[in-house]
């Protein structure tokens, strides 16, 4: 059953599996993705004697702004703010966070700017803070093709697609970042159900165009996008993973991100994965926690 709890802006609904005063842990799901993207990843690290919280970002499943008129942002440093929000909301002064895609962004946004606040970090595809005064550069042909769902975004075609196709148009995506994956009907519509969150649409727009610079973000976050523009190091205990069969991000192409963490780090690389890495291998996924976690005793 979900849980609610005000943080910030939002009324964050999330899971919480293992015992109240166990060692804490955060999972962060991406786009286009929810909190059962951890459904097997929650019970083995509950069985290690953690509180796992997996929370729905905003825009997904029951999570819901407390107020109308605050912006339906996507941008970077929301989910980085949405994050602390959340960690002050439960009290828990310090944790484990792991992510990936929009998920593993704001863990390594709360890693680098809050290292206080977390204990060890895992991050799908490397270092995820985007460099957004350099998104107009383009990249090599093969990954510009990769990309081509971010661009479909920036036109209003694009949010008329989504808005009426949000269901093929996600599990399409789920097809083509995952090659080696096979899934069933249930287990894409078990999560298909957080697409119809009233703000989905214009959160997930909102994302795709504030990180290319086609559209202003919330001032509230500002100040925060700025410390971001400086892409700021990670010192605390972190495990990368990048899946080799990831259709979105390759495997390499994170590779280089190395230099951006300074302290304890360890790269793997997981034959046979793709994007939906905690999904697709949660055994793996959940020894990567399990190094970070130990990496900070």
């Amino acid at each position: 059953m979900h849980k609610h709890v005000h943080a910030g802006v939002l009324n964050v609904a999330f899971l919480e599996t293992g015992k109240p005063h166990g060692w804490p842990v955060v999972l962060l799901h991406g786009f286009p993705y929810d909190v059962h993207a951890y459904d097997e990843v929650a019970p083995r690290l509950a069985e290690k004697g953690a509180r796992v919280i997996a929370p729905y970002v905003r825009g997904f499943g029951p999570t819901r702004f407390l107020a109308a008129e605050t912006p339906r942002s996507g941008q970077q440093a929301a989910l980085g703010a949405d994050l602390v929000a959340l960690l002050d909301a439960l009290d828990i002064e310090s944790a484990v966070l792991a992510g990936y895609d929009w998920g593993g962004r704001a863990a390594c946004i709360v890693a680098a700017l809050w290292p206080e606040r977390v204990r060890g970090l895992v991050s799908v595809d490397g270092y995820n803070i985007q460099a957004i005064a350099k998104s107009a550069e383009p990249d090599v042909p093969e990954n510009e093709r990769r990309y081509w769902y971010q661009y479909y975004f920036h036109g209003e075609r694009g949010r008329e697609g989504l808005r009426r196709h949000r269901q093929a148009f996600c599990k399409l995506l789920w097809q083509l970042w995952s090659p080696t994956w096979t899934f069933d009907d249930a287990t894409y519509q078990r999560t298909a159900a957080a697409f119809e969150n009233p703000d989905f649409v214009d959160v997930v727009i909102h994302s795709y165009r504030h990180r290319y610079a086609l559209v202003e973000g919330d001032p509230a976050f500002e100040p925060l996008e700025r410390r971001l523009a400086a892409q700021p190091r990670i010192r605390v205990p972190t495990v990368t993973l990048d899946g080799a069969a990831d259709g979105v991000v390759p495997a390499g192409g994170t590779a280089h991100h190395g230099s951006h963490f300074t302290g304890r780090h360890e790269r793997r690389v997981l034959e046979k994965v793709g994007h939906n890495v905690p999904q697709e291998a949660p055994g793996l996924f959940s020894d990567a926690v399990m190094t970070a976690h130990s990496w900070s005793l």
